[in-house]
Formats: structure tokens, sequence, C-alpha cells
């Protein structure tokens, strides 16, 4: 797992008087939750001190997942920038390194369980009422692919590809565990994805971070209500592999 240190300023990649957003690290949490009391860094808290007044997160973001995460400056500025997604109206694209060669292009129609540790802990107590299934709804296309001469699993070569994913839909972990369910796992999850391979890239090609990154945005302005698009690079896991495999330049 990656993250800046804190004395390394986050790179903001928009501001105005209403809404700030960053390139947030792999491996940063958004803010503390209970069943992580013990982090001590978090991009609240750390955007908060550089750009020095209280900032209002409006989306999640997985702490491995790293890339565009928008903050609000107010809270009426927050409640609007929060309803779009709750309404899942914001433009997502995210670049992911998944195992296998996925088809072209598709659309995962699955519907999934909410995620226990994405909830209050206490509804995970005994006699609790079951934990409801939700419609998910992703988008993807393939990229780019390679074939190593290396036998990682049990063939003697292994494949991985290069994708783009669209959530239209905005449950946990969604796009990980999409991308598992149509057994093509995204490198470095170790909670939906498989560890010969995490190990692999991480022995081999110095990679331990989770290899997804949302790499666009498109939203409204929570006041004058124009779109407002957002960018950013994937990182130097994703960089250093396109290299390696041919794949730049990487899509913007």
């Amino acid at each position: 797992m990656t993250v800046s240190p804190p004395d390394i300023p986050l790179e903001i990649i928009y501001r105005d008087d209403v809404m700030v957003a960053i390139n947030k690290p792999s491996g940063l949490l958004v803010h503390r939750t209970a069943l992580d009391r013990h982090e001590t860094e978090f991009a609240v808290q750390r955007l908060r001190d550089q750009i020095g007044q209280r900032v209002w997160p409006v989306h999640r973001l997985d702490r491995g997942t790293s890339g565009v995460l928008v903050f609000a400056l107010d809270a009426v500025s927050a409640h609007a920038l929060a309803d779009q997604f709750a309404q899942h109206t914001p433009d997502k694209r995210y670049l992911a390194l998944v195992r296998g060669h996925p088809a072209e292009a598709g659309v995962i129609d699955h519907p999934l369980r909410r995620v226990i540790d994405a909830i209050d802990p206490r509804t995970a107590r005994e006699g609790a009422e079951p934990v409801e299934v939700q419609p998910a709804l992703t988008r993807y296309r393939r990229l780019a692919t390679v074939e190593l001469p290396v036998m990682v699993d049990r063939y003697p070569s292994s494949r991985y590809a290069l994708v783009e994913a669209l959530p239209l839909t905005g449950r946990t972990h969604q796009i990980r565990r999409h991308m598992n369910h149509i057994a093509h796992p995204v490198i470095g999850d170790s909670t939906h994805g498989k560890g010969v391979h995490n190990r692999y890239f991480a022995s081999a090609w110095g990679v331990s971070r989770l290899m997804l990154a949302c790499i666009y945005m498109q939203l409204r302005h929570p006041v004058s209500g124009a779109a407002i698009t957002l960018q950013c690079d994937p990182g130097d896991a994703f960089g250093r592999l396109a290299d390696a495999f041919g794949w730049n330049p990487l899509p913007k």
C-alpha cells in the first residue's frame, strides 16, 4: 500500500470558493471510520490543514483507490454535491489493471450485498436484520492487453489487461467486486482479488498498491450548475507498467 508522506502536499486539481478536488493517493483513507481507529492520516484532515479551512467530503473513494476526490467548502454546497452522488449523476471513469483478457467491452449487471464494514458495525451483530442486496451496474471496455512468459498461477504464461470502468451505480467496492465476478479481478486487491497475482506484481514489478484509479469525473457545480470536468494522472505505478508493457500513452 502506498500513500504520500504527510509532509508532501496533496495534489489539488480544482478549487474555487465552494468546492475543491484532489488526486487522492492510494492508501489514504478519506476520513476516520469505526474499523480504522488506529489510523492517524486522513484526506479530510490533511486537506483541511493544507488549505487552512474546513472541508466536507461528499462521496467515497476506497482506501486503496487513487484519483479524483471531491470536497465542499461549506455545508450548503456539501448538501448539493452529496445529492448528485446519491443520485449517481456524476460521470466517473476509472482505470484498472486486471488479471486475464476480458471481452473488448461489456456491461456487468450484478446486484451486490451491502458491505458490512461500510455500515454501522452494530448492524452486524447476531440477530440483526439481513443485509440487503442492491442493484449494481458497471460498464467497461478493454484498452490494452499483455501476455507475459511467466507462470504465475497454473498456466505457462500470464495474461493481464488495462480496463476502463464506468460505474453506473455507487456500491461499495463495486468495480472490484464486479471485475472479480467476471473472473478478471483487479491486481492488488487483497479482498476481492487473487493473492498469487498480487504477490507477483509486488515482487517482480514493485507494485503493491490496488491498481484502480479514478482518472475522470464530470459533475455539476453546486452553485452555478455548470459542468465541471476533473481529471488526474493514475499514478506512478500505472506509468511504470504502461512503459514496461508498451501501453503508453495512458488515456486521460
